[in-house]
């Protein structure tokens, strides 16, 4: 049976308004991600390849890298056709495909800056256990327990989804698939799907609370150091992993209070904002680790040194 009636394909949107200029603006887009990709795909390299970054910070900005390079190779397929061909169809089960591993590796990034935030409180509060606590083996099933997670909570979407039926509006409000999008063209009852749908949702703002929770934590460690300098040694430690995190949260929040709170929003505005979730995360965390963490900093600059005298 067709999952729609009158139609058989959706329909994504590029930016309204400056469809003449979509070829143009596919430049920025493609090298926003040809940078997310390398850059990720340096940290990975750089952190396998160097026994002193085997350790549970490196090893949780590894995971941090993969998500991020699974939120850019998820979008990029529908992102480029657009911008760069003007290929707005894409079918129902790519759609639902694609939808998938977005949230997916949405929650698994939600999730693995949770568990950054609490390797920084651990590390903070109790350093001379870290090592003891934060084992490899440990590390290793944090890490499947994460993808589990990712899988389990995202895995209804694709489904819950194909049993709906759709009548004759096809049209997204995206460059990409997304579930809640995707559930508002249905013509059925899609009370399930908006209510899972609010589930996950929560489930990634409760991570958003419990780093919070862990960041309060941490600023009360820290202010029981005596040393001035040992309080901001121990602060800087913390920087990379702040910025990820309002990298990632900024836009998510001020997407979900434009959806909530503004009756006349701007359609440009909420594309801009739902491009810039995917497009700078993947792009900025590797730049702010490499700038702002000295280790990697140090290592990537020695690869680059070698290959230069080479």
């Amino acid at each position: 049976m067709s999952v729609f009636n009158n139609s058989e394909v959706f329909l994504l949107i590029g930016i309204p308004g400056l469809d003449h200029v979509h070829t143009w603006i596919s430049i920025p887009i493609c090298l926003m991600y040809i940078a997310a990709i390398l850059g990720n795909c340096t940290i990975l390299f750089i952190i396998k390849t160097e026994p002193s970054l085997h350790e549970p910070m490196y090893y949780f900005l590894a995971m941090l890298a993969v998500s991020d390079m699974g939120l850019s190779l998820s979008s990029l397929p529908t992102m480029l056709r657009i911008f760069l061909f003007s290929v707005m169809r894409i079918s129902p089960n790519a759609c639902f495909a694609q939808e998938f591993f977005i949230h997916g590796f949405t929650v698994m990034e939600s999730s693995v800056l949770l568990v950054m935030s609490l390797d920084r409180f651990l590390a903070i509060h109790n350093p001379l256990r870290y090592s003891s606590i934060l084992t490899s083996s440990r590390v290793v099933k944090i890490g499947v327990i994460l993808a589990t997670r990712s899988i389990i909570l995202v895995l209804p979407f694709p489904f819950t989804l194909r049993r709906l039926k759709y009548c004759q509006k096809n049209l997204l409000s995206h460059s990409y698939c997304l579930h809640q999008d995707i559930m508002k063209l249905a013509c059925s009852d899609n009370k399930i799907n908006f209510i899972y749908g609010f589930f996950v949702a929560l489930c990634t703002m409760l991570d958003f609370t419990l780093i919070a929770v862990s960041y309060v934590l941490i600023l009360k460690t820290i202010l029981s150091i005596a040393s001035l300098a040992e309080r901001l040694k121990a602060l800087n430690t913390c920087v990379s992993h702040i910025c990820a995190v309002l990298i990632f949260y900024v836009p998510i929040i001020t997407l979900s209070a434009i959806h909530r709170f503004t009756k006349h929003k701007s359609p440009l505005l909420v594309i801009l904002i739902a491009d810039t979730f995917l497009l700078v995360p993947p792009l900025m965390n590797p730049i702010v680790y490499c700038v702002k963490t000295r280790q990697i900093r140090e290592k990537v600059l020695g690869k680059l040194l070698n290959i230069y005298v080479r």
